[in-house]
This record gives structure tokens, C-alpha cells and sequence, in this order.
């Protein structure tokens, strides 16, 4: 009996995606990166919850669950 061993598909470079999905990561980068920004220039809590801003992202994180507003 031969065995089958799967390989790992490979990862994809950036390169080699078509042009509208390099435009869209790029994007998205760009808008990753402001909304960073907004939230290091946003004052810190005091006595909150900790960690970062769930509606960082425009959604709402509870218990884990996430949902849009």
C-alpha cells in the first residue's frame, strides 16, 4: 500500500495574487493602520477593562462573541 501524504498547500507571495486582491491588502493595510493610529491618540482608560478598544473595528466583543453594530 502506497501512502498518501498531503502536502501543505503553498503560501501565495504577494506577487503572484491579481492586481484587484493586491489593491484590496493594500487597503486594508492603510485603513489597519489608521485606526492604530486613532487609538494610540485616544487617552487611556482608567479602571477599565484592560487591553485594547473592542470597538476598535467597528464591531463589539462580548464573551468572545463578536458582532456589528
Amino acid at each position: 500500500m502506497s501512502e498518501q501524504v498531503e502536502e501543505a498547500p503553498k503560501k501565495r507571495r504577494f506577487e503572484d495574487l491579481p492586481p484587484a486582491a493586491q489593491r484590496a491588502l493594500k487597503e486594508a493595510e492603510e485603513r489597519r493602520a489608521e485606526i492604530d493610529a486613532a487609538q494610540e491618540a485616544m487617552p487611556k482608560e482608567l479602571n477599565g477593562r484592560g487591553g485594547l478598544d473592542p470597538a476598535r473595528y467597528s464591531d463589539w466583543e462580548v464573551k468572545g462573541i463578536t458582532s456589528d453594530f
